[in-house]
């Protein structure tokens, strides 16, 4: 039993005589507890772009530099980058301002108001993510059919028994199952990561519903 189930079933046992100290106890440990998982959303986050743009840097050899050059997709993906990275580096700043938000709240209500937030934060984060990811699959799909000439080499030698367009639909039917394949992945690999720790704060947004009635 933890710390906070000990002071609720301490309240309970002393409701009438110490009703409101238990109370501020319970506000306490909640608030704490609230700080710390927002925190470690944070830290979670930061790490999360180090990752990335280390990754970046490790592939970023002349290999795929040709590869980009080729599928004329170099300058495209500069700027998907530039601007990828720029609204995480925002949502960083959102989740460091939910920190100091929670972290300075001195009243039940807006602890709850501040919990809500942080939730739809993290929520349209791992969505725009989810999001990028598939977007990324397609570009690259649109762009190796129409300028990867082993492509073209195949569709001209499998013309004589395949329609074109049927190559094309199995073709994109095949990267949209990659594409669908890497998005729950990386959907459950959010879910691990952060649903965890919003599980924890959904719990203690109940438990300060319970304090506010």
């Amino acid at each position: 039993m933890d710390e906070l189930e000990l002071l609720k079933r301490d309240w309970k046992k002393n409701e009438n005589s110490f009703n409101q100290i238990s109370e501020k106890e319970i506000y306490a440990m909640l608030h704490k507890r609230s700080s710390s998982i927002v925190k470690w959303i944070l830290i979670i986050s930061i790490l999360e772009i180090i990752f990335w743009v280390a990754l970046g840097f490790i592939v970023d050899d002349q290999e795929t530099s040709k590869t980009l050059e080729l599928y004329h997709l170099k300058t495209t993906t500069l700027i998907l980058s530039i601007i990828n990275y720029t609204v995480i580096v925002c949502f960083i700043f959102l989740f460091y301002k939910n920190y100091k938000t929670i972290n300075t709240t001195d009243s039940i209500k807006k602890l709850m108001n501040s919990i809500l937030k942080t939730r739809k934060t993290v929520q349209y984060y791992v969505w725009y993510n989810l999001g990028m990811t598939f977007f990324s699959f397609l570009l690259i799909f649109f762009f190796q059919f129409k300028y990867d000439p082993n492509i073209k080499l195949l569709i001209d030698k499998i013309s004589e028994s395949i329609n074109p367009n049927t190559f094309y639909f199995l073709a994109f039917a095949f990267y949209l199952l990659i594409a669908l394949t890497m998005i729950v992945i990386i959907w459950l690999f959010y879910k691990l990561l952060y649903g965890i720790l919003l599980k924890r704060l959904n719990q203690n947004y109940q438990e300060l519903k319970k304090l506010d009635l």
